[in-house]
């Protein structure tokens, strides 16, 4: 069972194989509810709006597979609450995205800032990266460093695919240096806190850390595989987004090299027809395989970061089998 966009938290946990650790995530739901709870209804609302759509939660589970990595079960409430502060910032981060990419749906779900406006969506944002920062303080001086700096990586990632916009020329190391801040980022930092708040030597902190960077790569490199092969329905947004908005991902960049007819249409803003035939072009001389072959590559070395960790090997077993899940999502879309 592949863990599916918009997949319900509980059952991630039973598709790695880690059934103990579904109660777990239902105490991350519940406390992330309480984490956006104030005073004010409106503001609640807002804050709780794509908590409710609910998501997969690899974050968390990552924190709490960490946390429990040492063997200790159930996650102690410290290793609930950095899985929640990771959350929190990947919410945060949504919310100020869909501003930049002036989405409309989000998790099968009206986007905030097409509900209320952007301003609210900005704002509510940087709501949500507030409390995850609050609670990160509450773990200690370390994790809340580590987290701030996240957040920073986050903004880095973001502005380097910002200044690369429709630009057809973008090369992978460019690709690769927004999605290690973007995405990578707050993966390795989700492993990094759960292990830190678990008790775990400076060793399988280090290696939970690296396999955390390597799946958070396959993530976005998949993600991006998507964007281009899946349905509106499937994604739960508009398909082809990243096109439209002139973001060059690595399978577009891959097809550059070979397609003289997606050059010619690329470097400016799409109509939808545009949008459709250059998803067509992308994904018809082989450069979806080839993102996926280095997706690929990037599961095996997450794999090679765990050799050694000397931690459970029933955790171990589960991330091995979460990583090549998020690889095989886009099952059968190679060409």
């Amino acid at each position: 069972m592949a863990i599916s966009r918009g997949h319900p938290a509980p059952r991630a946990a039973e598709a790695l194989g880690l059934p103990t650790l579904t109660g777990d995530l239902g105490r991350v739901e519940v406390a992330l509810r309480e984490s956006v709870r104030t005073d004010d209804p409106f503001l609640t609302d807002v804050a709780g709006h794509l908590i409710g759509a609910g998501g997969k939660r690899l974050r968390p589970l990552l924190a709490i597979c960490a946390g429990c990595a040492g063997g200790s079960r159930p996650a102690t409430d410290d290793v609930i609450t950095g899985a929640v502060a990771v959350e929190l910032v990947h919410l945060g981060s949504l919310y100020h995205d869909d501003v930049i990419d002036e989405a409309s749906t989000r998790r099968g779900v009206e986007s905030v800032n097409a509900r209320w406006s952007n301003i609210v969506a900005i704002l509510a944002g940087d709501f949500l990266l507030a409390r995850a920062s609050g609670l990160a303080a509450s773990l200690g001086v370390e994790v809340a460093g580590i987290l701030a700096a996240t957040i920073g990586e986050l903004c880095r990632g973001q502005v380097l695919e910002l200044q690369r916009l429709f630009d057809i020329n973008r090369d992978e190391d460019s690709y690769f240096g927004s999605i290690e801040g973007k995405t990578a980022a707050l993966f390795a930092t989700a492993c990094r806190i759960g292990a830190l708040v678990g008790g775990l030597g400076r060793e399988a902190v280090e290696a939970l850390t690296s396999y955390g960077r390597h799946l958070g790569v396959v993530f976005q490199i998949v993600d991006d595989v998507l964007d281009l092969t899946a349905t509106e329905e499937q994604l739960g947004k508009p398909a082809g987004l990243d096109l439209a908005e002139g973001i060059y991902t690595l399978p577009v960049i891959y097809a550059l090299r070979d397609s003289t007819e997606l050059r010619s249409l690329l470097g400016g803003p799409l109509d939808p027809s545009g949008v459709a035939l250059g998803r067509k072009l992308a994904c018809g001389n082989g450069a979806v395989s080839s993102a996926l072959d280095v997706a690929e590559r990037h599961v095996e070395a997450a794999g090679a970061a765990l050799d050694g960790a000397g931690v459970d090997p029933e955790i171990v077993e589960g991330l091995r089998r979460l990583s090549r899940q998020v690889l095989d999502q886009p099952a059968g879309v190679r060409s």
